[in-house]
């Protein structure tokens, strides 16, 4: 992955100023980028995805990242939105049926209202500060950084409204048989 120097940045290595950009400007490096944001992150993420196309949080590295933070203890945390869990359960999307296995530390929830069901955008958010945005999420481009809080935050500011006027995504749990 690139890093490249941002505004305002130091080159005298001060982890304060720093902002790791990393590539985001077609599909495999998108993909390479959100591989890079999972194997950093630690407790915690936040993926927000109208819809699951069965190359984004599929592969087999991507899933392993997942799992590996899905189990990495107290206080782990996969919070996903999605606007239609049902397409990604009749796909067989892989990540639905990592958190049918982990339904406390995986938990997806569909947005209820108009105003957030026409949210065009897609993006990754972990706890290390990294994001990953497409501000369309049919178009494998957009920007992306391993540690930029300031960034971030609006995202996450987002993200957490949206989570707490959405529904459990009923659909996806397992029926027990």
């Amino acid at each position: 992955m690139s890093r490249q120097e941002g505004p305002g940045e130091h080159t005298n290595g001060s982890r304060a100023d720093e902002r790791e950009v990393l590539l985001a400007g077609n599909r495999s490096e998108m993909a390479a980028s959100r591989l890079q944001l999972l194997a950093g992150a630690r407790y915690r993420l936040d993926i927000y995805q109208p819809t699951l196309p069965s190359d984004v949080y599929g592969s087999q590295e991507e899933l392993a990242e997942l799992r590996r933070l899905a189990t990495a203890g107290r206080g782990a945390q996969i919070r996903v939105l999605l606007h239609h869990p049902e397409a990604a359960l009749r796909g067989s999307h892989r990540l639905i049926a990592l958190a049918q296995r982990l339904p406390s530390v995986i938990q997806i929830r569909t947005p209820q209202e108009d105003l957030d069901l026409a949210y065009p955008s897609a993006y990754l958010l972990t706890d290390q500060g990294g994001y990953l945005f497409q501000p369309d999420a049919q178009r494998p481009s957009g920007r992306a950084a391993g540690h930029d809080r300031a960034a971030q935050a609006p995202l996450l500011q987002h993200f957490n409204d949206v989570w707490e006027r959405s529904v459990r995504a009923t659909a996806l749990n397992p029926l027990d048989l």
